[in-house]
């Protein structure tokens, strides 16, 4: 249910920095090949707002990127994760554009990240670049497509930020001459939320999902009827489509309008990074995480700080007379292609059944600092890290052989929007190296090691989720496991797997004749590879050592030779 929101009236504050117009900076193509969306602005992702847009690829890597303004290469990353390769151009406009999941840069560019990488002996490298190192103009080729990092395939994905402030911004309105959509969005889904303690819905005070139908015209309603009385909300599911493609996307705006007048408007065309987060107080949490299903709500919960939202009485509908609501939602894209959906709320007077405040729980307030406290446990959840209110339930399963109890701090269900503060207490402390220890998160069947630090008996740390955790210890090595050894000189490439039982790999390193070498790490086919490189590595016969160490110090080595 729909906690209490109190009424007031929220503006959209303008965004400080420079704003690029469209019309007034004509971007070149990131690649000369037609042009397709995977992904849209802004669209919801776990834990985020997409921050860009992805272009196709023709489903293969290696396409030539170029550069689409003039400007100069300020920055060049390389990671396992998240875009893996990336470049950053700045340009003179005020504007920054972003090049992920790259394959690989120019050779110019290549050679000097691998000068940088063998300086500080890692491959992960996030380099910030001088103004005057690699000037590049409007059209110069500066990397090649690919899918590397936390990629699910093939594609480019393309970024515009502004350069002062670095919030992120929609690239379409550049584009909008090279991609094709006449295509409105569409809904897939309403549920109606009563405020606790002052709404009612059909005579219950639980959310409800409302059905929808579709008649021979194309014309979607609801079935059956909404009767309410009180404070109410709504959320939605819709995606938005475009020519050609049968990927979904995300709806750009969304205006919500009772009895004409409007109530709710949501305008996602520029946010910044430290907002992202919000998204979880923007969807409804619950149904993502049991469902997978994005769920749009109209309405603000107090925690919410997200800019491009403007709202009336924080978008809640209040229910006080014995009469039909018109309640219409407006989806645009951003093409202007639109979808009206309207629908009823009977106003009927019904009891509001009282919510009791559960045996056992907590109240946990969103705008104050929250402490809990029990045998073997401490828990702290700052200020400004919960969206709203709620019941804080929490149990424990003692185990006299474990290293700890099992302690549940209520459920995975209430998103935190910054980490909080956990501490629990060891009961069989007899490591004698204290690193060995660590928290773990226990779902679903699932181990996630969350470490810690060792502290008198304690061990502490910090979460984003709430649901259950206990103490584990890792004292053993990770496994180093040679791929296709009897091939590595016939294919001018050494590879090796990974594996850790708990804690999972922290750090690796690999050396040739007692030097350096740079092994990539491919996180997502969890493959570390070196590949020969004739301008280091002679002919002849060498010795190889890879060492990985855990999370928790334990430490694995790996020694052979090999003749090149």
């Amino acid at each position: 249910m729909l906690r209490y929101i109190p009424l007031c009236f929220c503006l959209l504050t303008g965004a400080a920095g420079v704003h690029v117009n469209a019309q007034d900076t004509p971007l070149r193509a990131p690649m000369d090949i037609p042009l397709y969306l995977s992904g849209n602005f802004g669209e919801f992702r776990s834990n985020h707002f997409h921050s860009g847009i992805d272009f196709k690829t023709q489903g293969v890597v290696g396409k030539p990127v170029y550069a689409v303004y003039d400007g100069y290469i300020s920055r060049v990353l390389v990671s396992p994760w998240g875009f893996g390769k990336a470049l950053y151009m700045t340009h003179p406009n005020g504007m920054t554009t972003v090049y992920g999941h790259i394959k690989g840069f120019t050779k110019e560019v290549e050679d000097y990240i691998r000068k940088q990488q063998y300086k500080r002996e890692s491959f992960s490298v996030d380099l910030q670049l001088p103004e005057d190192l690699f000037p590049v103009k409007k059209g110069d080729l500066i990397a090649y497509s690919g899918n590397e990092g936390t990629s699910a395939g093939p594609h480019l994905h393309f970024e515009i930020r502004d350069t002062e402030t670095e919030e992120t911004m929609d690239p379409i309105p550049f584009y909008k001459s090279r991609l094709k959509d006449n295509r409105p969005p569409r809904l897939q889904g309403l549920m109606v939320y009563p405020v606790a303690q002052k709404g009612s819905i059909n005579g219950k005070v639980e959310k409800q999902a409302v059905r929808l139908a579709t008649d021979k015209s194309g014309k979607q309603r609801i079935v059956g009827k909404i009767e309410a009385w009180g404070e109410i909300g709504f959320a939605i599911k819709a995606y938005d489509y475009m020519n050609e493609t049968g990927n979904i996307y995300g709806i750009k705006e969304v205006i919500l309008t009772v009895d004409d007048q409007e109530v709710f408007r949501s305008n996602l065309d520029r946010y910044a990074f430290p907002e992202t987060r919000y998204i979880n107080s923007l969807i409804d949490y619950e149904e993502w995480k049991q469902h997978r299903a994005f769920f749009s709500k109209s309405f603000v919960e107090p925690g919410n700080k997200l800019r491009f939202i403007e709202s009336k009485n924080r978008g809640v509908l209040t229910i006080k007379e014995e009469r039909t609501y018109m309640i219409s939602y407006l989806l645009k894209d951003a093409y202007g292609n639109s979808t009206h959906f309207s629908f009823e709320v009977n106003g009927k007077k019904q009891d509001i059944p009282k919510v009791k405040k559960p045996e056992g729980t907590e109240h946990f307030s969103w705008s104050g600092d929250n402490r809990f406290g029990a045998k073997g446990v401490r828990l702290h959840i700052p200020k400004g890290n919960l969206y709203t209110d709620f019941f804080f339930e929490y149990s424990v399963k003692e185990d006299e052989n474990a290293l700890s109890a099992t302690h549940t701090l209520h459920n995975p269900l209430v998103p935190l929007h910054k980490e909080a503060e956990l501490s629990i207490k060891i009961q069989k402390d007899s490591l004698e190296n204290k690193n060995q220890y660590g928290m773990v998160y226990l779902n679903k069947g699932h181990r996630t090691w969350k470490g810690g630090t060792y502290r008198n008996g304690w061990i502490d740390t910090k979460i984003r989720d709430l649901g259950t955790y206990t103490v584990m210890q890792d004292t053993v090595p990770p496994k180093i496991i040679p791929v296709a050894p009897a091939q590595w000189v016939s294919k001018r490439a050494i590879a090796f797997r990974v594996s850790d039982n708990l804690s999972g790999m922290e750090i690796y390193r690999g050396e040739i004749d007692g030097e350096f070498a740079l092994f990539e790490y491919d996180g997502s086919k969890g493959l570390i590879t070196y590949k020969f490189d004739p301008s280091r590595l002679s002919r002849g016969k060498h010795s190889l050592t890879f060492v990985v160490t855990d999370a928790c110090g334990n430490t694995s080595k790996y020694s052979t030779s090999f003749t090149w």
